[in-house]
This record gives structure tokens, C-alpha cells and sequence, in this order.
């Protein structure tokens, strides 16, 4: 009778494939939960300031073009306006007229009006001297009896008339020698100075139609043309000051730890190939609600902010230039 032989199951298929398996979940835990490396991207920044006017005025000439490099001082724009031309016209002959008055009271009365009012006051004189004579003889009448008490006192009274105008004579003569009061000369150069401020105050304007670059730059963009009328404060055009440049980042903010103030991190700008550059971070700024995260689920998660990271290049970078993108990874 034959014996029958059992055949013992093979369990190393299942072992490997439960092995496996658990492989394959470690694997994708390891992925899913571990810290992604991302990119950030950046662009470049750059100061800009705005040349304009403070009168209204129309372009004369424009001096340079779009793309022109200018140092501080160059000559950008030259405006024309005749309104000031007049306004100064009209402050230089206030400004004459002031300073005659002024030379006026500090010269005093003419040699002539001095000379007037001498002879008026010896007139004055020789009235008093006639009438006191008249008076004298009234008197020596009136003690005799031949002329009334009436008319020794119509003659006094006319004697003494005779003296105030002799006196008013002479008070008129003394202040035409005097000269004027020192408050006349005061207040006529407080007219000068104030028709002189007012010269100042259109030199001003006047040198606001030729303006000039403050700063060392690039002109970026010109607004009007030649023979267009600008208004006050109208910008006429835009100059960047390529010297100082930066880059911004948007960075959520589970990956602002990389990034604190004075870290230097490293990117690189496309534009300018793979060569990586060394930035130095020197602002960070919370960008509002508006710039939210939003979390996709309920639990576990938080909506997450958004800041806005400046960048400096640690050293000039050559070549790069505003609107660039700049490439950083985190």
C-alpha cells in the first residue's frame, strides 16, 4: 500500500509581498510627510523717483530719452511759462519802487523843501516882530486912555496868532532838516525786504522750469511730449536709481523660519544663467489678510499668512536689472 506524501504550503510569496507592502507605506509616508523643498520666486526691485514741476508750465525741451543714464545735476526737461516771466517782472518794480522809498525817508526832505520852509518861518518872524511893535503901541494908547480895552485886546489877540505861526513855521522848518521819523525808515525797509521776497519766491519758480536730476540714475519713462502743457506736480518723468536694487518675496509663513532678518540665502536670476548669488535679507513684513493661505481642511490645519521678504545682492550683480525674476529655494 503506498504511502501518500503531504505537500507543505510555501509561505516566502506572502512574507514578500507583506514586506512589500509595508515598504511601499513607509515609503509613502516618508514622502508625504516630509519637508518639501520648494522654490520661491522673486523679482527685482528698484527706487524710483518722479521729476516734476511745482508750476504750471509746457514742455520747451526734453534734454533726454528713455534708457539715458544721467548724473546728479544733468539737465532732465526745460518748461516754459509766462506767467512767471510776468510775476517777475512784476516783483523787480515792486522790489524798485521799495528801495526808492527807502532812499526817500532815509535822504529827508530836498534842499529846496528845507530852503521853503526856512523862509516861511522868517516870514513868520517878521510877522511876530510887526505885530508885537503894533501891540506895544496899543498898549502905551490903551494906558494913555485914547484906545479902548477892546482893542488893546483884538491887537494881543492878533500878536498872539502871529506866535503860534511862527512856532508852526518853525516846527516845519526843524523836520524838514530832521529828516523822517526812524519808523518811516524802518517801515519803507520792511518794504524792500518784502518786495524782495517776493523776487526770492519767483526765482524759485522760475528755477523750476529747468529741472535737473537729484539723484545719479536711469530714466525709465517719459509721460509727455514736447509742447505739452503739464500741470503742478504733473510727473514728467520717471529716473531709477539703479544703485539701489533689491528683490522681493512673497514666503508663507511656515517657510519664513528661513528667513530672518540679516541671513544671507542664496538664488539665482534665470536671465543671468545658473550661477547662484548671494542675497542679504533685511525687511519682512506681514501682507494682510488679503494675502491668506487658505486651509483646505478643518482639522489640522490653520490658514497661513503671507510676508513680504526684501532681499539685498551681498555684492553688485552685473546685468541685473528691474522686472528680473529671481529664484530661491526653500
Amino acid at each position: 500500500m503506498s504511502k501518500k506524501v503531504e505537500k507543505k504550503p510555501n509561505l516566502l510569496l506572502p512574507i514578500l509581498i507583506f514586506i512589500a507592502v509595508v515598504a511601499l507605506v513607509a515609503a509613502g509616508s516618508y514622502f508625504a510627510f516630509r519637508e518639501q523643498t520648494e522654490t520661491i520666486q522673486g523679482q527685482v526691485e528698484v527706487t524710483e523717483y518722479r521729476v516734476s514741476s511745482k508750476v504750471p508750465s509746457r514742455v520747451l525741451q526734453l534734454h533726454v530719452k528713455e534708457g539715458d543714464s544721467v548724473r546728479a545735476g544733468d539737465l532732465l526737461v526745460t518748461l516754459e511759462s509766462p506767467e512767471v516771466e510776468a510775476k517777475r517782472e512784476q516783483a523787480d518794480a515792486a522790489v524798485a519802487a521799495a528801495q526808492a522809498i527807502e532812499s526817500k525817508a532815509e535822504a529827508g526832505a530836498r534842499e529846496e523843501q528845507i530852503r521853503g520852509a526856512y523862509e516861511i518861518w522868517q516870514k513868520a518872524k517878521v510877522g511876530v516882530d510887526i505885530m508885537q511893535k503894533s501891540y506895544d503901541r496899543i498898549e502905551n494908547l490903551y494906558k494913555e486912555g485914547v484906545v479902548t480895552g477892546q482893542r488893546r485886546d483884538e491887537v494881543k489877540a492878533q500878536l498872539e496868532a502871529a506866535q503860534a505861526d511862527e512856532r508852526a513855521a518853525k516846527s516845519q522848518y526843524d523836520m524838514a532838516r530832521n529828516g523822517a521819523q526812524r519808523q518811516d525808515i524802518q517801515a519803507a525797509a520792511a518794504q524792500v525786504r518784502r518786495a524782495q521776497g517776493a523776487v526770492q519766491e519767483v526765482s524759485s519758480y522760475q528755477r523750476e522750469t529747468q529741472l535737473r536730476a537729484s539723484q545719479d540714475g536711469e530714466v525709465t519713462e517719459i509721460f509727455p511730449s514736447v509742447g505739452e502743457l503739464v500741470g503742478t506736480g504733473a510727473p514728467i518723468m520717471n529716473v531709477a536709481v539703479m544703485q539701489d536694487i533689491w528683490v522681493t518675496f512673497n514666503v508663507r509663513e511656515d517657510r519664513l523660519k528661513h528667513f530672518a532678518v540679516g541671513r544671507v540665502v542664496e538664488a539665482t536670476v534665470p536671465a543671468l544663467g545658473e550661477k547662484a548669488y548671494n542675497f542679504a535679507v533685511y525687511y519682512i513684513k506681514d501682507l494682510g489678510s488679503y494675502a491668506a493661505w487658505k486651509a483646505t481642511k478643518t482639522t489640522g490645519q490653520y490658514d497661513m499668512k503671507t510676508f513680504e521678504v526684501r532681499c539685498r545682492p551681498v555684492t553688485p550683480i552685473p546685468g541685473m536689472r528691474p522686472g528680473m525674476s529671481v529664484l530661491l529655494k526653500s
